[in-house]
């Protein structure tokens, strides 16, 4: 079976974006996990975990929108 140039291309796609976001939705995951771990112990400091593990989430967010990018790149340019 030989691939062609657009088969080929859609397959790129998929993968980056599939693999790019893998990591960051894991990383989410952990790190609300962690989030809600760490108030339910220390309750009075809830709104300093609470910014810190938004910021971490947004960090983490903006990798999988880098995997978008790249996959719109390679879907569209290569």
């Amino acid at each position: 079976m030989i691939l062609d140039a657009d088969s080929v291309r859609l397959l790129a796609t998929s993968l980056a974006i599939a693999f790019g976001a893998l990591g960051p939705a894991i990383a989410i995951g952990w790190i609300g996990s962690r989030a809600a771990d760490a108030i339910g112990r220390n309750p009075e400091a809830a709104p300093k975990i609470q910014t810190m593990a938004i910021l971490a989430i947004v960090f983490a967010e903006a990798v999988a929108i880098y995997a978008l990018v790249v996959a719109l790149i390679v879907k569209f340019v290569a």
